[in-house]
């Protein structure tokens, strides 16, 4: 085999740090972002808050521009398609690809970076006594009840036993003679279990520490004043025919009971304002604070999208340092300057990219959508990742990262991007139907469908094909199960 020199010649992407950093920021939510930030600052001192920019800076409308100090919003207009972008993004900024020159001039770069605020002063009114607190438990709860009940040791060693066996949605699940035996105790009885397993079923929340839920609703029951209305026959009721009660057998229990359908009726209403599950009234975790990304509203029949300037600090380029690097220095401490100079500008750079992408993708949903923001979930409208890369000339993958963990506050609530992207239906007319407006069309048949007569998944398949949309029943039933709505035998209802 004869060797030989050959010249070829190709393209590959590289993946430079720079634009690592830059995907990486992309992707992260704005409480993951908050934190970046606080660690780059605190390695690299050529980075500063800017506390007072508007005061401190002196340079001209059109210089601001190019520091990325300007306002950064979006509008999409209520009668057209188009997005008016409000602030004029520079296109001749340095790319991601190309190493920055450290000597290069002060304008030729992104020295400072100020996100603005919504200016609807939402996100002013925070609550920092609130995001400090720590979340109560239902056992730190009872913990602290306890304390406060006169037991003798012997009996707050039963009642610590008995509260360690209480789980979160209130029901004991322990058992009093697990609970003798790890006591030692020869004076202990089962009795004395019993008697302090009484003591907390009178703690708050109402029918704690019940075994079962026939037990939780007689102990919530019991704590009721004697002189409520239909008391005793709902005790009765949940003593002796529990199992027709869950059975929601209303004949039998007319028969039974020897009572007419209008106490039922009322027993039934006195039942209902009882809580099965006595835990969840108490947090039983931290609660998680969503920070929105951007914020949406409508002004002047216009939807105007805006960035959360408070998800990151107003960052910029320390001049005092940077004012010390001399060109042809080779020192250990000038190289020292260079090398965060350049990284303060190229975090500050991405952090720039990020937001504009973030904004970009956030237009170009609420365009999309904007039936859903003006008449509400169901006129939702069919849309996947590829719909949003390809009207802004971007990847999925872009996309992805963008949709993922960033939240938008909108007149209907604060909802996360992907909430947005839903999968279709074919309608009888030919046209496409969101899965999210099917889901909406469900709840709001259910919610207005005759108590004691729940529709089937059956019927609203054909309630949904009388309007169109054909869905087979067991996509019904997928739907109603993924909103946490119980099958037509569990709805059912005595009024």
């Amino acid at each position: 085999m004869k060797q030989a020199l050959q010249l070829r010649l190709g393209q590959h992407l590289t993946m430079t740090p720079q634009l690592q950093q830059a995907i990486r920021l992309l992707q992260l939510s704005a409480l993951d972002l908050s934190q970046e930030v606080q660690e780059v600052m605190e390695t690299n001192p050529m980075l500063e808050v800017e506390e007072e920019f508007g005061q401190q800076n002196t340079t001209k409308e059109g210089e601001a521009a190019d520091s990325g100090v300007s306002e950064q919003s979006a509008a999409v207009d209520a009668n057209s398609n188009d997005i008016n972008n409000e602030r004029e993004i520079k296109t001749d900024a340095p790319q991601a690809t190309e190493e920055l020159p450290v000597d290069s001039e002060w304008s030729d770069v992104y020295d400072s970076y100020q996100p603005t605020s919504s200016g609807g002063g939402e996100t002013n009114d925070h609550d920092y006594l609130m995001h400090n607190s720590s979340a109560t438990t239902l056992h730190d709860h009872l913990v602290w009840q306890m304390n406060l009940t006169p037991f003798s040791p012997q009996d707050i060693a039963i009642a610590t036993n008995i509260i360690d066996g209480i789980n979160e949605d209130g029901y004991y699940t322990g058992d009093p003679e697990e609970v003798l035996e790890s006591l030692n105790d020869e004076e202990a009885t089962i009795e004395d279990i019993n008697a302090v397993l009484h003591r907390i079923q009178a703690f708050d929340p109402p029918g704690v520490g019940a075994q079962g839920p026939q037990d939780c609703l007689l102990i919530q029951l019991n704590q009721l004043p004697e002189s409520t209305a239909y008391r005793q026959l709902a005790i009765k009721l949940c003593r002796d025919y529990f199992n027709l009660l869950t059975a929601q057998d209303q004949n039998q229990i007319i028969r039974r009971m020897k009572i007419n359908q209008d106490e039922l009726v009322a027993v039934m209403q006195l039942i209902r304002t009882l809580n099965p599950h006595p835990g969840s009234l108490i947090a039983s975790s931290e609660p998680d604070y969503v920070i929105p990304d951007v914020f949406v509203s409508k002004q002047n029949g216009r939807w105007i999208v805006e960035l959360n300037g408070e998800v990151t600090p107003k960052l910029r380029v320390n001049t005092g340092y940077a004012n010390l690097i001399r060109r042809a220095d080779q020192s250990e401490d000038n190289t020292f300057l260079k090398n965060h100079l350049q990284e303060a500008r190229w975090f500050i750079k991405s952090l720039m990219s990020r937001n504009e992408t973030i904004l970009r993708v956030a237009s170009k949903i609420v365009e999309y959508q904007r039936g859903f923001f003006e008449h509400g979930e169901e006129a939702m409208k069919p849309l996947v990742l590829r719909d949003i890369a390809e009207a802004l000339e971007m990847h999925e993958s872009t996309i992805s990262r963008v949709t993922t963990q960033k939240y938008m506050h909108t007149p209907r609530g604060t909802l996360e991007f992907k909430y947005f992207f839903s999968s279709h239906v074919s309608t009888s007319a030919g046209g496409e139907c969101s899965s999210t407006a099917i889901r909406a069309l469900i709840k709001k048949m259910i919610a207005a469908e005759i108590p004691n007569k729940p529709l089937s998944d059956n019927k609203i398949a054909a309630l949904l094909s009388d309007q169109g949309i054909e869905v087979a029943r067991r996509t019904v039933a997928k739907y109603r199960e993924s909103m946490g709505i119980p099958p037509s035998n569990e709805r059912k209802r005595l009024i």
